[in-house]
């Protein structure tokens, strides 16, 4: 959920700065952007912190050197958020991060079933876990694949 409360919160600060003269932040479009890039940002350095432990301890069984997925997936959202400013990658970075939403579910669907704490919390059941990605892919869809025109627009 802590997600999803990062997207909006950025969004709104940002669509509030554009409307108070960051031109191009005057669109819904570009906010949701910078709301899901920060939000991709902070969990891709979040693979390299302490939780890192907890993130591994997702991986299903039978998935190849866990530590190595977890740095990978960390680079990607952190390569993916970038992305998702540059205009000229910011198509390519909203599809490249939908894929890697697909193809961490598997993890998270297995956090939620085999109940894994992350961080001393309960792990989130897998309704909830699993909406929480059907939106990111919404809104990367929206904001980054159909919406991807202009410097921020």
């Amino acid at each position: 959920m802590l997600l999803l409360v990062i997207v909006v919160v950025v969004a709104l600060l940002a669509r509030l700065l554009g409307q108070f003269g960051a031109a191009p932040l005057r669109n819904w479009a570009s906010a949701t952007r910078v709301g899901l890039a920060v939000m991709f940002g902070v969990t891709g350095v979040a693979h390299f912190t302490r939780m890192r432990v907890d993130m591994v301890r997702m991986v299903p069984v039978g998935i190849p050197n866990p530590e190595f997925m977890v740095t990978f997936t960390g680079i990607c959202e952190l390569l993916g958020a970038i992305g998702l400013l540059v205009p000229r990658t910011r198509r390519v970075a909203a599809i490249a991060l939908v894929v890697l939403l697909v193809a961490v579910l598997p993890a998270n669907i297995h956090a939620a079933l085999s109940s894994i704490p992350f961080q001393g919390s309960p792990a989130i059941p897998l309704v909830p876990r699993v909406a929480i990605q059907v939106v990111l892919i919404a809104l990367l869809g929206w904001a980054g694949v159909l919406r991807p025109q202009g410097r921020f627009k």
